[in-house]
């Protein structure tokens, strides 16, 4: 397999992996609805004896959250450094060129 078949391989990859994270975020999104609505009604002062102990519960349910955005926005960044890595070494190895050569223009 040559260089530019590789290349074009590591970003058809890449593209998939974007498409997957996109399912999973989506996924993600419908959950923290699901848990908005569970909160609007169960962590009511009704049900806690102070409001310390509800605004303890709410905070933690924050916390997972915003460390599950976290998670997924250096997973984003590591994706998108192997990108620009991938598109860098390309450009110093003459990849458009390759490309012209291999749609009839060189």
């Amino acid at each position: 397999m040559n260089r530019e078949k590789s290349l074009l391989q590591m970003l058809d990859a890449a593209v998939k992996v974007q498409y997957n994270i996109s399912l999973i975020l989506e996924a993600k999104a419908i959950e923290a609805e699901k848990m908005r609505n569970w909160s609007v009604n169960h962590l009511t002062s009704a049900t806690y004896d102070s409001h310390e102990d509800q605004l303890t519960v709410s905070l933690k349910l924050q916390e997972q959250l915003i460390e599950l955005l976290e998670g997924i926005n250096r997973m984003e960044a590591g994706l998108n450094k192997n990108l620009k890595a991938l598109l860098h070494q390309s450009e110093e190895s003459g990849f458009d060129q390759m490309m012209d050569y291999d749609s009839g223009k060189g």
